[in-house]
């Protein structure tokens, strides 16, 4: 089976082949450490966290950059307005290193909460301005940059194909043309560096051929897919002529212009090669009152939801249940129906993992548990059909549920092991019976002889007991089951 992915930059779905045979090198846009994370940010980390197991569950080797972004990242998301960094700094009265460091910590810890795989490197923007200025030299000895009141800007005229990823070509820009800097050839031009006397008081600066300043937010994401995607960066300095083109670029839809236009722009200007092959872009999502803005003070974060009692089970099913280019409106009802999904998959498989009987083994079941397996992946490969597969998937407990008297302990094996495989993909907590700690268990024992005693008052008291450590209990015509709350 061949995986289909949407293309932002075809605007249509094609087959998937990375350029190096079973190696795929993607970069994902990662956070702006100026505040929290929130859960609309993180629907396109699960979405990217998505992408790369599920290319690793097809055979691939994936080498994933993740960057954060520490400067240059101005209010406007384009040339305009305060750097997110300066002004967080300004109101929290620390230094921008301080909020960088504050608000990555954080993000990191929402990412591990959510079971988020780590990426083969997170590079921060701050870390390579050296990088930065040697890109916007060669743009600049190329003819495609041009430096004016010490500004640096990109001549986006000297590229005729920009906006072919967004459709925000030079014509429909300038229908909208408003005047707003001076210094700009054209309005559409974009900052590569910002060194203008307007800017001296900027909090983190570099020295530069141009005069002390920082970088335009676009230039970074180029050079660390450059250096550590491929080897245009050799030996510290930026060749060109090296560099290879990166089989998968990601982010929210709203970095599809200003910010990847311009990466697009000044990589492929620099390189004279594709920056990458696709292009995927995951759509927002959205409260019931609107959409998720840190400007406006509306957002809900992972740490928020898990305080409020919901499972990063809950959490993480939520966000990648949702096919990733459709909006997802969220409430609270949404996490609610995702924890009684999660439940009905963990009872299904705790009671497998129970079975202990030999029985004859069921030859129509396995047939439909290894249909489930190739549906999943006929859905997952239709540009992560995420709906299509969950729905095999709980077509299987369903079938499993029915013949549970049928199974016996090597089958029942066997059909945990294709979920566990599965679940390589969804990255679930499914499977906790060997993280449980002996005295739950032993709780659950006195629990099981009390109520074979009808001594529903204990019984009670030992499932409180248990929910306050973290567990909950759920009665059924085979038992009790216990799962972790978490």
């Amino acid at each position: 089976m061949v995986l289909k992915l949407y293309n932002s930059l075809t605007k249509k779905k094609e087959d998937f082949k990375s350029i190096q045979p079973n190696l795929v090198r993607m970069y994902n846009c990662g956070p702006t450490v100026y505040s929290y994370a929130h859960i609309g940010n993180f629907r396109a980390y699960i979405f990217a966290d998505l992408l790369r197991r599920y290319l690793e569950f097809k055979g691939y080797q994936v080498k994933q950059v993740m960057n954060i972004t520490d400067v240059g990242h101005l209010t406007g998301d384009s040339d305009e307005g305060e750097d997110k960094l300066e002004k967080a700094s300004k109101l929290e009265k620390k230094s921008p290193q301080e909020i960088a460091q504050f608000y990555t910590d954080a993000f990191l810890k929402d990412s591990q909460t959510l079971n988020i795989q780590e990426p083969f490197a997170r590079p921060k923007a701050t870390e390579y301005m050296q990088e930065m200025i040697q890109l916007i030299q060669v743009l600049q000895e190329k003819g495609y940059a041009y430096e004016s009141n010490n500004n640096v800007y990109f001549n986006i005229e000297k590229f005729p194909e920009y906006g072919k990823l967004s459709g925000n070509n030079l014509e429909n820009l300038n229908k909208n043309r408003v005047e707003k800097d001076p210094n700009k050839r054209n309005q559409a031009d974009f900052v590569l560096w910002f060194a203008n006397s307007k800017y001296k008081n900027h909090l983190q600066k570099w020295d530069s051929p141009w005069g002390i300043g920082y970088p335009g937010w676009h230039a970074e994401c180029s050079v660390m897919a450059a250096k550590l995607l491929s080897d245009a960066f050799k030996n510290n300095k930026f060749k060109p002529e090296l560099f290879e083109t990166i089989d998968i670029h990601t982010g929210g839809i709203d970095n599809k212009f200003p910010h990847h236009e311009c990466e697009l722009a000044q990589t492929e200007s620099a390189t004279g090669k594709p920056f990458a092959n696709f292009w995927l872009h995951n759509a927002h999502l959205h409260l019931k009152d609107g959409k998720m803005s840190k400007s406006e003070g509306k957002i809900i974060t992972v740490s928020d939801l898990i305080k409020e009692g919901y499972s990063s089970n809950a959490i993480r099913y939520t966000l990648l249940s949702t096919h990733y280019r459709q909006s997802l409106v969220f409430d609270k009802t949404v996490l609610e129906a995702s924890q009684k999904s999660i439940d009905r998959i963990k009872e299904t498989l705790q009671k497998l993992e129970s079975m202990r009987e030999q029985k004859e083994y069921n030859e129509n079941l396995a047939s439909k548990i290894n249909a489930m397996l190739l549906e999943f992946e006929k859905s997952m490969d239709d540009d992560l059909n995420i709906s299509g597969a969950l729905g095999t998937v709980f077509e299987a407990i369903k079938e499993i549920n029915k013949t549970l008297d049928l199974i016996g302990q090597e089958q029942s094996q066997e059909i945990l092991n294709s979920f566990n495989n599965l679940n390589k993909v969804l990255g679930l907590s499914l499977n906790q019976s060997q993280e449980i700690p002996q005295e739950i268990y032993l709780l659950l024992e006195k629990r099981k002889e009390a109520r074979e005693n009808k001594d529903w008052k204990t019984s009670d008291l030992i499932r409180d007991e248990l929910k306050a450590k973290g567990y909950e209990v759920k009665d059924n015509k085979e038992g009790q089951t216990i799962q972790s709350i978490s």
